[in-house]
């Protein structure tokens, strides 16, 4: 096995895990593309994911440069791609640096790190920064919390949809709503309340609205209904609404889309008359 990963490590790059590292490292910060091309040096050591790229990695995250312990970090979070390699050690890691950090950028890159990996003891961990005065750390933790069933990940993700930073409740918004199946009054409750108070003209918090609108029909809450047709009837409409509609499958909704179909030649409509269009008599019986 350890033959073959030389061999497709080749295949990738022939330079060494040093000149990797140091590409990445010495990627220009003032180039627009300066993320891009890091990344692209980080992909590459993710892959290669051997014992050495963990050693050097966990090594970096021990410097006094930020630069160096965010490159270790980032490498650490999706190490071995796509099969994972030493994810117990690379956890290990990143909960010692949680518990040491102080920079906010890099605290927000261990929470993001560690929402890669998916291990449950880094929920606990992460909720200690639900309150940070750092917006970035709060969106850290919203994408380390994101996708787990895990009913404190989905509680400080409740927490984190009401934050004072549009992006953060944006995001934590979208992590109660579409990444995760999960179904219960709290969270709905969570996502109502972003229907009801967020501004859908509003330019950081539309988003938002769109979010907890396809997290609530994903769930078929009928509470959205009303304004959902209202909706489908205006002359602003987009593909979150139709997309809503779609989920909600709901006879109620066929004759706002029928309207709709009037002037919207929107890919998605189709699909969401059908989801809504009205049953038989005998159908609804049986």
């Amino acid at each position: 096995m350890d033959n073959i990963r030389k061999i497709l490590e080749i295949g990738i790059d022939s330079r060494s895990t040093a000149e990797l590292i140091q590409l990445a490292l010495s990627a220009p910060e003032e180039d627009d593309d300066y993320a891009k091309e890091r990344w692209h040096f980080v992909g590459l050591l993710q892959r290669r994911g051997n014992r050495e790229v963990l050693d050097r990695s966990i090594a970096l995250t021990k410097c006094v440069s930020i630069e160096k312990r965010s490159l270790g970090i980032d490498i650490l979070g999706q190490l071995g791609i796509p099969e994972r390699t030493f994810p117990d050690e690379c956890v290990t890691r990143l909960l010692e640096l949680l518990a040491q950090e102080f920079d906010p950028l890099v605290l927000r890159d261990i929470c993001i790190a560690l929402g890669h990996l998916g291990d449950p003891r880094s929920i606990e961990p992460q909720l200690k920064f639900c309150l940070h005065p750092d917006w970035e750390v709060r969106y850290g933790v919203v994408s380390g919390l994101s996708g787990r069933d895990d009913d404190r990940a989905i509680l400080g993700l409740i927490k984190l949809s009401t934050d004072v930073c549009p992006e953060v409740r944006d995001w934590a918004t979208f992590g109660l709503g579409t990444l995760i199946e999960v179904d219960t009054p709290a969270i709905r409750e969570a996502l109502y309340q972003r229907f009801l108070l967020e501004d859908r003209q509003g330019k950081e918090t539309a988003e938002i609205y769109d979010e907890a609108l396809a997290g609530l029909a994903n769930r078929k809450d009928d509470r959205i209904l009303p304004q959902l047709i209202t909706k489908l009837m205006s002359d602003d409409v987009g593909t979150f609404a139709i997309q809503a509609a779609e989920a909600m499958a709901d006879d109620r909704l066929y004759p706002a889309l029928l309207h709709l179909q009037t002037w919207c030649d929107s890919t998605y409509l189709e699909d969401a008359l059908l989801a809504c269009k009205p049953r038989s008599s005998q159908q609804r019986s049986s």
